[in-house]
């Protein structure tokens, strides 16, 4: 009895690390997790705080090398856990509770390190060729988490599964839009604008013998953001026109797609200058009582 109390109380623990995780470092996401069914928040928080390990595996590190140790230690995690082995970290423990409850695809978590990895091990300064190189690693990242919450949910539809696609997606374009100033002040470039873009909008220079994007380019900056913002709106529209073949049970594991909204309509308002600091105020440039409604109203009207 006291065993299966201590194993009880180290699941709850597991999962209260992961909900604090998503609460602290993805809030927008935290607030939309909040409307799903019990049955499905608790693998929405799990998959989250995953994705929030993963996703600051880098950030955290003080040498990249530890980073991407960091990563492949996650690669190495997720064989386990499908192994039914018990790893010694919360979320990694909160991981395995969902998998022995829910037919979780081993191939959506392993995709989504696979690609930070991938993206971790780029020599420094390479960017990325083309805005479908954006797309496929805002897939891997975003639109993963929003598979496995639909498979959580038992929710088996088509509809939903392509408008997981386009709203991660566009989340994930629209978030490494947001992150640019980041990385530019860590790592004195300017990162994730497409090769093809940023040569479109004069931005392009050889520095070191390869490719860069100039720091100081003002308004061509601004123009290639949006190029790319544009992209991520598509994906937007193209999910909402999916929206009457999708389940009613799957609209709330959907609802990611306003933070989404916002973000591109604080964007639109800055003139898609990201190194505006009003961009990174409140919660996705806007107030949080702003936000909360906003997600409330779509919640209560079943929409996304």
């Amino acid at each position: 009895m006291n065993s299966a109390n201590t194993c009880s109380n180290s699941i709850r623990a597991a999962f209260s690390y992961c909900v604090q995780q998503v609460r602290s470092y993805d809030y927008h996401h935290y607030l939309c997790l909040l409307h799903l069914p019990p049955a499905m928040r608790k693998t929405a928080f799990a998959l989250r705080a995953f994705n929030v390990e993963t996703a600051r595996a880098m950030d955290v590190a003080s040498d990249p090398k530890i980073g991407l140790m960091r990563l492949l230690w996650w690669q190495d995690a997720i064989d386990k856990i499908f192994a039914k082995k018990n790893v010694e970290h919360p979320t990694a423990q909160a991981l395995l509770s969902v998998i022995s409850e829910h037919k979780i695809s081993k191939h959506w978590l392993k995709r989504s390190v696979d690609a930070r990895i991938n993206d971790a091990s780029k020599e420094g300064g390479v960017l990325p060729e083309t805005i479908a190189d954006l797309e496929r690693y805002a897939e891997d990242t975003m639109s993963t988490m929003l598979y496995m919450t639909l498979q959580a949910g038992g929710i088996c539809s088509t509809a939903a599964d392509h408008a997981a696609s386009h709203i991660g997606k566009a989340s994930g374009l629209l978030l490494l839009l947001k992150s640019l100033p980041y990385h530019a002040s860590r790592q004195g470039r300017i990162s994730y604008i497409p090769a093809d873009v940023a040569s479109r909008h004069g931005l392009l220079i050889t520095a070191h013998g390869r490719s860069e994007i100039k720091m100081e380019s003002g308004e061509a900056l601004s123009d290639a953001v949006f190029e790319v913002a544009s992209v991520a709106s598509l994906h937007l529209q193209k999910a909402r026109e999916l929206a009457p073949a999708v389940p009613a049970e799957a609209l709330p594991v959907l609802l990611p797609a306003v933070p989404a909204q916002v973000l591109l309509d604080t964007l639109r308002r800055r003139n898609f200058n990201v190194f505006d600091s009003r961009i990174l105020g409140g919660v996705q440039g806007v107030s949080p009582l702003w936000y909360q409604l906003k997600l409330k109203w779509h919640a209560w009207r079943n929409k996304y």
